[in-house]
């Protein structure tokens, strides 16, 4: 592994960076009449349109020569032959073998059919659902399947039956609690049948403290809604809970029937798992079928990520312009903004799977890294962004890159006769508007030109040279979702492996969780002979313990 800022190309990009800064695109548009075509790429049904960026072929060429010198293309291939590239705890990283349709081999075994079993098994049980034909421990089919889990085991799900709600039964109803806080698993809960209630318990050791806890008073609501009559205890908790789970002691301990438990691996981290059990309540919604076309749009970006060249690789080109912002240029933010309500989630989504992924300070070597890694990621889905904080996108001193992803078609209107078409048009030409006038501006003399007076001038102008990728596809799909999905895990990846870091640990999580517990004690039980908390974390404690007294 080379540091990134050692290697030739990187001096390189530095002296480039120094030449091109103070360019514009205006200009470089101007000099170049076929730009935007030779800067839009296809993978899949994916249309991404790289030309509003403050790059050059020279920045092009210098940036892949950065990734052939950092060894992109040989991790890349690392990781798909299921090497152990997950350096600190020893595993390999094949969340492309969850929709692979071609062997992988870990270990001397083809894990393939294994993962194919458990869908398989997953999809039995989620056509029941749909179907009416899964009943609860007093006969009543099933009408509302509520999600407990977090991180990993909520964001994916959460964010992809959103995305997909329109392919779902309306009668369906799909819910998500993750947040300790009991208000959540309240709303959740509130105006629900525990007799048409199904629960999914999502956590790898099924001892996750905020999944537990909210799936045990779950389990209290359940038994005391359905009565003493009404088949309760352990044969009405196999009727009203599923696992996702490797843990099948404990699953069984719950109550759960292990033969409704769907396994994942090690290999797998939770933040790149919804495309296997962690998407149970997503294939709920869309079905089996449904399912398997969403691991077919996967599987097409992870074809293109591992054929291609890299100067014509859609995912590297998008992680490699990343990291021209943010170590060349110093901007520290990346904005996703959908525009589509769809994907209201989406942001939230990368959030977790570019900074829990990239947010390291230290070398795979162990060394710390000398220059900047992963961006802060945030967005919200358009046009409710342009009313909140596109006014710093336009005019705040630190531009902020963004990725704006639109559809030619809107998704079919669950409610009879709503006409979605003159909303989709208009949403989508303010998509259109705010690519061209982040990128383009608007001059002093076009401000002056409309009638502005001297004294608002410089208030209304625009200086523009914003950068954006321009992300279209004809529909949101479940397909085009699974696409969209892997077209950025593979753009983590890259910049991963460009920074030389681990982008599949996440030991920063875990320093707040020991902590958590050890205060949870003190505040049920006093405080501890243990290591002292600063004075006023210790009277907080004492504080919360002597309240609930």
């Amino acid at each position: 592994m080379v540091p990134a800022d050692t290697t030739a190309a990187w001096q390189a990009l530095t002296d480039h960076h120094a030449a091109l800064r103070d360019s514009s695109l205006r200009s470089l548009f101007e000099a170049d009449s076929a730009r935007a075509d030779r800067m839009t790429l296809q993978v899949g049904d994916l249309t991404v349109d790289f030309s509003k960026h403050r790059i050059t072929d020279e920045t092009l060429a210098l940036l892949i020569a950065l990734a052939e010198e950092t060894g992109v293309a040989s991790h890349r291939d690392a990781m798909f032959a299921g090497d152990e590239i997950n350096s600190t705890e020893g595993r390999s990283v094949l969340h492309t073998a969850l929709r692979s349709a071609d062997p992988v081999v870990v270990d001397g075994d083809d894990v393939v059919p294994e993962v194919r079993q458990v869908l398989d098994r997953m999809g039995v049980v989620a056509d029941r659902i749909r179907a009416g034909e899964w009943l609860g421990a007093t006969g009543k089919p099933i009408t509302a399947v509520v999600n407990i889990g977090i991180g990993g085991s909520d964001l994916g799900p959460l964010m992809a039956t959103r995305a997909l709600r329109h392919l779902m039964p309306v009668e369906l109803q799909i819910r998500f609690v993750s947040n300790i806080d009991g208000a959540q698993l309240d709303a959740a809960l509130t105006g629900l049948d525990p007799e048409t209630t199904l629960f999914v318990v999502a956590s790898k050791t099924f001892t996750t403290i905020e999944t537990m806890t909210n799936a045990r008073s779950a389990r209290s609501w359940l038994l005391a809604g359905l009565g003493e009559g009404a088949g309760t205890g352990g044969g009405a908790i196999a009727r009203h809970f599923v696992a996702l789970s490797t843990n099948a002691e404990g699953v069984a301990e719950f109550g759960i029937d292990t033969a409704n438990m769907f396994e994942f691996w090690d290999w797998v981290g939770g933040r790149y798992s919804v495309d296997a059990a962690i998407g149970f309540s997503v294939m709920c919604g869309i079905g089996a079928a449904g399912f398997d076309e969403f691991l077919a749009g996967f599987r097409t970006v992870d074809q293109h990520f591992r054929t291609q060249p890299l100067a014509e690789n859609v995912p590297v080109l998008a992680g490699l312009i990343g990291i021209w912002y943010r170590n060349f240029f110093g901007w520290q933010a990346h904005a996703v903004l959908p525009y589509t309500q769809a994907l209201e989630r989406f942001p939230a989504y990368l959030q977790q799977l570019d900074m829990e992924s990239n947010g390291k300070q230290t070398l795979r070597s162990g060394e710390p890294v000398s220059y900047d890694t992963g961006p802060v990621v945030w967005g919200e889905p358009g046009t409710n962004g342009q009313h909140a904080f596109y006014q710093l996108l336009h005019q705040g001193t630190t531009p902020v890159p963004c990725d704006f992803i639109g559809f030619l078609e809107p998704e079919p209107a669950v409610v009879p006769g709503l006409d979605r078409a003159v909303h989709h048009r208009l949403l989508f030409a303010n998509m259109v508007a705010q690519s061209e006038a982040l990128a383009f501006g608007k001059t002093s003399a076009e401000v002056r030109a409309d009638g502005v007076g001297d004294d608002l001038v410089s208030h209304r102008t625009f200086p523009g040279n914003r950068p954006s990728t321009v992300i279209t596809a004809p529909a949101l799909t479940a397909s085009v979702l699974g696409q969209l999905i892997a077209l950025y895990e593979h753009r983590v990846f890259t910049q991963g492996a460009v920074w030389g870091i681990n982008s599949f640990d996440q030991w920063g999580v875990e320093l707040g969780k020991v902590l958590a517990t050890r205060v949870g004690n003190e505040l049920a039980d006093g405080l501890d002979d243990g290591p002292a908390h600063d004075p006023s974390t210790q009277a907080l404690i004492e504080r919360f313990r002597t309240h609930n007294e």
